[in-house]
């Protein structure tokens, strides 16, 4: 087997086995042998697990492969080499040059057969952030051989994973308006297109002219093949740009006709706020109105009525059926379409109406190009078409007013459905797979795992459904007004079947049931949550010791006294790559309470997250105490959720006096920030990590900064002189950072760490790809009753790393170690290939550096619900779970917890087995984009 941190004496950091592999040598990996013992009554496709735990039994080692052996020959010719400071990763990753050993992809359309007659046609709501309020909810236009999706903001795909929405069959994608709201989860989408399969899939994304914006932001880390086929529309905001847009010289007032094939035509039409002339648009503002509009099916040729006419059989009935009048073969007399064809079937008109502010609604009512489509008793023109369904994507504030009613009320026969947020929504959890975990892990542990900010307040919920929802199944009264619900459907082909169908509408998940299903399925558990409870209410004894290994380490002096009040970290998301039904992507919430708060990473989603956690109100709350964020790397699940998160942040501050947030993090981010502030204000100030060293820090106590920087050690030991990766620092694509221009950023940070009790936020390079960082946060000291100094705890984050010295340096002493475990221990190969950590590896670097509590995140979404580990080394260790918070004051009993998990999920292994059957998109299982694995 390879060389891993499981080699080397913990102690002892002198045993990091360095050998960077060669691009050549992990080109074909395969997953290893798992070394779970296999049940020989259990047959299955892979071996089975109980609870996501292995025991320490020894297994056989597999036949090496010329990969190991290459390895081994490597090892050898390192034996007379002085091995002190030397580890094992992926050198050609670190350097970024990885990109450039995968084929060019070039992400052609589809071609599909498309019958307009006999097919099946739909449009759904996909009800991303409905029940969080924190993005637009998406729409799903259904045809055989045809998707269009409109807004794909946050959370999108995880929603379609849940519920099974094929996204790999998307061919099209709207903006409605160009935002976080709409669009947040659009370069995550993009990206998992972009790695589906050996060629990759594509899709034409189509806005208005903002989203040229958008689109130059997400060129920074979205591989250029995603993007090829954006196209934008309407009047450009900026006459320099190159993007192409659709029908730039036609009239203003015309619809722009974006997709017109043999079963529907979508047009666009812009909608402007009302506003004075000089003031003119502004950059984000501009919204659409979506026609889609599906062909008439025509009426059936009775040839008994042609006969009777005196026409025979031939070429003439087929002249009719096109369209065309013909001369009667035995009578004087012209023959009509209209003589022989039954009565035509209109095509079915839906709008999907984005009406942002009631300054959109003021210009609404007089737009001309909408009046073909009113069915007012004065519209009675030839060309005057049926509206069928309108959904409306604008706010209850804007849909409640009358300037938008009395629009509304131009459609009289339409169906009107109501896709804004609305605050009952949020009683119901959309992603009901995670909201049930979180709330079993609830009951089991509250402490650790408080109740959702959607079920907090709702245990008194009983588990009845409106009777309205589920009374009939289809609903083909028009003229109506109901509000959208997840999944709900109008069908607009067949024709016998065209309105509302409620049929697809999932009951609603509440607390109560959940119980009652955990209960039924695992009924010791309710003796384990006594345990816990116990255990908890015996914490004031510290003698008190349930198991032997769980003393093996003391308090440290930090946590004496320590106040529930001074920090706890809630884990927002602990998957990596993409989101899952169970695990969204990284981001961690550094709690101070009064003193303000630290996110730790942002992945997609995570603004939905906080609101999950904490609560409409709570979140607003939260996001509005958010001093400083820090992203360790520029991969899209890290860092994607940052825009929404800063302008939510900009919209709840306004008006009010404050400091814009200090986003850290990687040179590459500043680039994406800058590119997007054209589009949307985000209000924030940037720092480069590589400012934040400690190095960079200790410029604030000299005069002469230059002569820290110019020594080529700004970043730590890892680039040191002499050391093996000083020659990649030195390359002419990484200049030195000059720290003078940064000063009075550092000096600005400086001032809000104090402010929040805080002594340093120290950034450190970590071995994953260009400019990865990890981060140490350290709170200032205190005084106990008695008047003492009591050092300031120290948490360490690893951001995504191979084990490294820098890591281990970094981490010496720490309170709390929050470090990446994507892989079990059996992957190591692919660890060591995608610069990633074993849970062995993490667990081995904190106790190298002498860490109190380690708790592991960032897992693959190969494990859906708790990741494979070997329990025998978690001595002082806990894994993570989406909304797990974890208060200082609570550390202790920390790995108490662990053993618990076993219990919970026990049943896992069929559930993922059935999960596995049933799942055939290959979007989460093993095979994800290789440039979108972290």
């Amino acid at each position: 087997m390879l060389t891993s941190m499981s080699h080397y004496v913990p102690q002892n950091l002198s045993l990091f086995g360095f050998s960077p592999l060669k691009s050549s040598s992990f080109a074909l990996f395969r997953r290893p042998f798992s070394l779970y013992p296999i049940l020989a009554s259990a047959p299955s496709r892979r071996p089975p697990r109980t609870a996501g735990y292995r025991r320490s039994d020894p297994s056989p080692r597999r036949k090496w492969s010329s990969f190991e052996e290459e390895k081994s020959r490597h090892r050898k010719g390192m034996m007379e080499k002085d091995r002190t400071d030397s580890f094992e990763f992926n050198k050609r990753r670190f350097e970024g040059l990885d990109k450039i050993d995968k084929p060019k992809k070039n992400l052609k359309r589809q071609t599909r057969t498309l019958n307009p007659t006999n097919t099946i046609a739909y449009v759904q709501i996909l009800g991303t952030g409905m029940d969080t309020q924190d993005t637009s909810p998406s729409v799903l236009l259904f045809f055989d051989k045809q998707r269009f999706i409109f807004n794909a903001g946050e959370g999108l795909q995880r929603f379609c994973t849940e519920h099974k929405i094929k996204l790999s069959k998307v061919d099209h994608i709207f903006l409605s308006r160009v935002c976080s709201e709409t669009a947040g989860g659009l370069p995550g989408l993009l990206l998992t297109l972009a790695g589906i399969g050996e060629e990759g899939l594509s899709v034409n994304v189509w806005g208005p002219s903002d989203i040229k914006y958008l689109v130059d932001a997400m060129r920074s880390f979205i591989p250029r093949a995603a993007m090829v086929h954006t196209r934008s529309f309407g009047p450009s905001l900026n006459t320099s740009d190159s993007m192409p847009e659709i029908g730039s010289s036609k009239p203003k007032d015309d619809p722009f006709v974006l997709v017109d094939d043999e079963v529907v035509k979508i047009s666009a039409i812009i909608l402007e706020p009302s506003r004075l002339e000089e003031s003119g648009s502004k950059t984000g503002e501009t919204s659409v109105i979506y026609v889609c509009e599906l062909p008439e099916i025509k009426g059936k040729f009775d040839p008994k009525k042609a006969m009777a006419l005196g026409l025979r059989a031939g070429p003439k009935y087929s002249y009719l059926q096109s369209g065309q009048s013909v001369k009667s073969d035995f009578k004087d007399i012209t023959v009509h379409p209209s003589d022989v064809m039954g009565p035509s079937v209109p095509g079915p008109v839906v709008l999907l109406v984005d009406c942002p502010t009631e300054s959109h609604a003021e210009e609404l009512l007089s737009i001309p190009s909408m009046k073909n489509y009113y069915s007012c008793p004065d519209n009675s023109t030839d060309e005057a078409k049926l509206v069928n369904c309108i959904i409306h994507l604008s706010p209850a504030s804007v849909t409640n007013s009358s300037t938008y009613l009395s629009w509304m009320k131009r459609f009289h026969s339409a169906q009107h459905i109501l896709a804004g947020h609305e605050a009952k929504n949020m009683v119901f959890p959309i992603l009901r797979a995670s909201s049930r975990i979180t709330a079993r892990l609830n009951y089991l542990c509250p402490q650790f795992f408080p109740a959702p900010g959607f079920w907090s307040s709702q245990h008194g919920i009983n588990n009845s459904i409106n009777p309205t929802s589920l009374s009939k199944c289809f609903d083909s009264s028009l003229g109506e007004s109901i509000s959208a619900e997840n999944l709900l459907k109008f069908t607009l082909r067949p024709h016998g079947s065209l309105g509302v169908d409620r049929s697809c509408i999932p009951s609603r998940l509440t607390s109560l049931r959940v119980m009652d299903e955990l209960l039924s399925e695992i009924p010791e558990i309710s003796s384990k949550t006594e345990e816990i409870k116990r255990l908890w209410n015996g914490l004031d004894n510290k003698m008190m010791i349930e198991e032997p290994w769980l003393g093996e380490s003391t308090v440290p002096r930090c946590l004496e006294n320590i106040r529930r009040d001074d920090m706890e970290i809630v884990l927002l998301g602990t998957g990596s790559s993409q989101p899952s039904k169970y695990r969204n992507v990284t981001a961690i919430y550094i709690d101070l309470f009064s003193r303000g708060s630290i996110l730790l990473d942002c992945g997609e989603g995570t603004l939905g997250q906080l609101k999950r956690r904490y609560g409409l109100e709570g979140a607003d709350e939260a996001v509005r105490n958010l001093r400083c964020i820090w992203i360790s790397h520029i991969h899209a699940d890290h860092h994607t959720g940052l825009a929404r998160i800063l302008a939510r942040r900009r919209e709840l501050l306004k008006g009010v006096a404050h400091e814009p947030a200090i986003v850290v993090g990687p040179r590459p981010l500043k680039n994406f920030l800058d590119a997007y502030q054209r589009l949307e204000d985000l209000d924030m100030e940037f720092l480069d990590c590589r400012n934040t060293t400690k190095t960079s820090w200790a410029s604030l106590e000299t005069t002469h900064p230059e002569q820290i920087t110019s020594n080529g050690n700004a970043e730590g030991s890892l680039f040191s002189k002499g050391s093996p990766m000083q020659s990649i620092y030195k390359r002419p694509s990484r200049p030195i950072t000059d720290n003078s221009s940064a000063l009075p950023f550092l000096k600005k940070l400086k001032k809000v760490l104090g402010e929040m009790g805080l002594e340093d936020l120290i950034s450190f390079p970590v071995v994953h790809c260009p400019q990865a960082f990890g981060v140490v946060l350290k709170a200032a000291q205190r005084k106990n009753i008695a008047g003492d100094e009591i050092p300031g705890w120290k948490m360490v984050y690893s951001g995504d790393t191979r084990p490294c010295p820098e890591m281990v340096e970094a981490s010496r002493g720490a309170t709390v170690l929050i470090h990446e475990a994507t892989f079990e221990d059996a992957l190591v190969e692919e660890a060591v290939a995608k610069n990633h950590s074993t849970t062995k590896e993490a667990i081995d670097v904190g106790s190298a550096a002498g860490v109190y509590r380690i708790v592991l995140t960032h897992f693959s979404q190969r494990y859906p619900k708790i990741p494979v580990i070997d329990e025998s080394h978690m001595h002082n260790t806990c894994i993570g779970f989406d909304m797990m918070s974890i208060n200082m004051a609570d550390l202790h009993v920390l790995p108490k917890i662990l053993p618990y998990f076993k219990t919970l999920f026990r049943n896992q292994v069929l559930e993922e087995e059935e999960e596995e059957t049933e799942d055939d998109d290959g979007l989460i299982r093993d095979k994800v984009p290789s440039f979108f694995i972290n």
